[in-house]
């Protein structure tokens, strides 16, 4: 695979080799009979290593490893601080996600609500988990969050939403239900109009597109995914800008985040 670190990362799935030589200090990529070589110890080597990091984590579920304050969470913890770091710049009256399934997400958004002392979260699923319900409704958290069962695409559910959001203001949008294309552009349609100027959309999982090979995915992801969506989405609506949000802290060369949500962030300029 070839890694563009541009503004936006096309990344473009084929047989690649990659070679650590720590002796020399060295990351050597083979590729199509061509061949290039850059220290071991520099903000290219860093980010295609990171990208096969991620597409070996992912075939391992080594997202499916953690907790917040008691359910399953699955995430990067690099996208949960990014986020932190927005949530907290932004300090969002509304955090809005679709795609409840175990509830670690929405303990997250109410955890950090309930520290800034303000705002609430409203999750929808096309399912609830009994179980998943009937912990969230019992945990201290649960007077910020609100639940709704339907299709996130369904235009009564987004009715719904708009209703439950009211005046509010700030907006912040999460898209991490399904994540065909058809569904997230569907998605992207019915929740953008929510989000309140200076305020975030994000539509989760782009990284499909770059791990439609690996174990436990699926070919059909190269094409069929959230990245390709927000593309479709970005060319249609000026009034969002793609771009991932400025980090408040860095002392370092990277540029980029180590992200499951490729180049699905978008803010709200008009």
């Amino acid at each position: 695979m070839a890694l563009d670190v541009g503004k936006h990362r096309t990344t473009i799935l084929r047989p690649m080799k990659l070679v650590i030589d720590t002796a020399a200090r060295t990351l050597q990529r083979q590729d199509e009979g061509s061949e290039t070589t850059v220290g071991l110890f520099t903000k290219e080597a860093f980010e295609a290593i990171s990208l096969e990091w991620v597409r070996v984590g992912f075939s391992l579920a080594y997202y499916h490893t953690f907790t917040w304050f008691g359910l399953p969470i699955l995430q990067l913890p690099q996208d949960l601080i990014r986020l932190q770091e927005v949530i907290y710049q932004l300090k969002p009256q509304v955090i809005v996600e679709t795609g409840v399934f175990h509830g670690g997400s929405m303990l997250f958004y109410a955890s950090i609500l309930e520290a800034l002392g303000q705002g609430r979260v409203i999750g929808i699923d096309v399912e609830m988990i009994p179980s998943v319900r009937q912990k969230i409704e019992a945990h201290r958290l649960s007077p910020r969050i609100s639940l709704i069962e339907g299709s996130s695409k369904d235009p009564s559910i987004a009715e719904r939403v708009k209703q439950a959001v009211g005046s509010a203001a700030p907006v912040m949008v999460m898209l991490d239900s399904d994540h065909s294309r058809q569904h997230v552009a569907a998605e992207l349609e019915l929740y953008a109009p929510l989000v309140t100027i200076g305020s975030w959309l994000v539509a989760a999982d782009g990284i499909m597109k770059d791990i439609s090979d690996v174990p436990r995915a699926s070919p059909e992801w190269k094409t069929d995914n959230p990245f390709e969506a927000a593309g479709e989405f970005a060319s249609r609506h000026p009034e969002f800008v793609r771009a991932q949000p400025k980090w408040p802290y860095s002392e370092s060369p990277i540029t980029e985040d180590v992200t499951f949500f490729s180049d699905g962030w978008f803010q709200r300029v008009k």
